[in-house]
């Protein structure tokens, strides 16, 4: 399974930014999909999930504020990621089963 992330980039507090992941090696629509974060001298944290059903769950600090979402046909997971806030800088990435995206860097200025 690989997992490829992209979408990161450096953005202005209320701004947004749409990741998204690749998914290939797997039965993509069989699994669901998660999207973790980690930020600088922290751990990684767990931000949302979606499930093969299309059930979405939320960490409470971006509730409102982010959207996953998936699109089977193509293999493609997406988090996408309005009015941020400094505190959602990190590196982020995507997760299926035991698999790992490389990361995208998020980052939100001040």
């Amino acid at each position: 399974v690989q997992l490829q992330a992209f979408g990161g980039g450096l953005v202005q507090t209320g701004g947004s930014l749409r990741l998204s992941c690749k998914a290939s090696g797997t039965n993509f629509r069989l699994f669901g999909m998660d999207w973790y974060r980690q930020a600088p001298g922290n751990q990684r944290e767990w931000v949302a999930t979606i499930s093969s059903s299309g059930t979405t769950t939320y960490l409470d600090s971006v509730r409102g504020r982010f959207t996953i979402s998936r699109y089977n046909i193509r293999r493609t997971l997406h988090l996408q990621m309005d009015s941020l806030r400094p505190d959602d800088t990190a590196v982020y990435y995507c997760h299926i089963l035991s698999f790992w995206g490389q990361g995208t860097l998020v980052t939100v200025s001040s």
